[in-house]
């Protein structure tokens, strides 16, 4: 008797060409897929070239009760659904996803890219869902996003370009200080963490990291980070911070009125990690405020998003803004794709040995 294929719900999927390696891979593990073509580049060509392998479904991963009818499926339901874009799993997408009642109810989420927070992990605990994620993907693409921040901000060069732009010859009244002579505070120095240091320390910048748990062992050699004893005593003896932890219940608001407070004179403050670690609106006033420590600030990760994008920091012009794109290089994308389609396979085959999961 031939045994029925697990289905996958690709909730977003790989962007551009991208998509059909991320297609083939999820294919060749012998599952079945069902693809919103929502967040899909060209949805005409998909269809055209994967229509008699793949069935479709359109509708908006951020609409909760869309998300649980696209899932459940007229009572057919998901095994396994995948997203890359932090899309919300709460506990009633969880329960009706994973009702047992279901012909195939929800056993794994997959994520392909670093981090959990969007889903509710003790939710999927209790239904016995398991949640997975590509961590280290994207590494790479994040360090070098961080220090793309730090150099733009240390050089004043959105001022420059707005000046320049606008015919004014605008010379900076303060020559700015090179990279020798800065020193670059590290919050969290995991994979991501240990990426910036060995990167920030090549370019000659003094490097200090604070971290609660050991360091993650990264691919190449980590850097000998100096700790500091305390987040205050980094933030305090740092000229820039770069924050790199999860968001967890612990480390949510951990930069607000007083932290930010304790910052140098002329610091900047880099974000790629997640938004709520920082208390927008602490930051937003801190920038406003030309008596304040801090400088600048550059913020790729925020508390809303997406449809729901809105942000205390419009329209600082200390505020370097960007929406939530450090870790997208082609590179990273792939890799993260493809790990997460092989994360599910192994998951719903039953085989979870080396598969990173999460839980509550």
């Amino acid at each position: 008797m031939r045994t029925k294929r697990a289905r996958v719900l690709l909730v977003d999927a790989a962007p551009g060409g991208l998509l059909d390696s991320e297609l083939e891979r999820f294919l060749g593990h012998g599952l079945a897929i069902t693809l919103n073509l929502r967040r899909v580049d060209d949805p005409v060509r998909t269809r055209a070239a994967w229509g008699e392998r793949v069935e479709f479904t359109d509708f908006d991963p951020f609409d909760e009760r869309a998300l649980i009818a696209a899932t459940v499926r007229d009572g057919a339901g998901h095994r396994s659904v995948k997203s890359r874009a932090g899309v919300p799993l709460r506990a009633a997408f969880l329960a009706a996803a994973a009702d047992p009642g279901l012909d195939g109810p929800l056993r794994v989420i997959g994520r392909a890219g670093a981090g959990t927070d969007h889903v509710e992990l003790a939710a999927a605990s209790r239904h016995g869902v398991a949640v997975t994620h590509t961590p280290g993907s994207n590494a790479t693409a994040v360090a070098e996003f961080a220090l793309a921040q730090l150099l733009t901000l240390a050089r004043e060069l959105p001022a420059h370009n707005e000046a320049a732009h606008s015919g004014r010859w605008s010379a900076p009244a303060t020559p700015a200080r090179g990279l020798s002579e800065l020193t670059l505070g590290i919050v969290g120095l995991g994979r991501i963490g240990q990426a910036l240091a060995r990167r920030a320390d090549a370019l000659g910048l003094s490097v200090q990291g604070f971290a609660r748990r050991p360091a993650v062992a990264a691919d190449a050699v980590p850097v000998p980070v100096p700790r500091t004893d305390s987040l205050a005593a980094l933030l305090a003896t740092s000229d820039v911070v770069s924050l790199h932890v999860p968001l967890t219940p612990s480390t949510r608001g951990m930069i607000g009125r007083a932290e930010l407070a304790l910052m140098r004179p002329g610091s900047i403050l880099l974000n790629t990690a997640r938004g709520g670690i920082v208390d927008e609106r602490a930051l937003a006033d801190a920038l406003a405020d030309p008596a304040h420590p801090l400088a600048a600030a550059a913020v790729d990760t925020f508390a809303h998003e997406h449809a729901a994008f809105d942000s205390p920091l419009f329209g600082l012009p200390n505020a370097l803004l960007t929406p939530h794109i450090a870790g997208m290089t082609r590179s990273a994308m792939s890799t993260a794709a493809l790990q997460c389609a092989d994360h599910i396979a192994a998951l719903l085959a039953g085989r979870p040995a080396g598969v990173p999961v999460v839980t509550g």
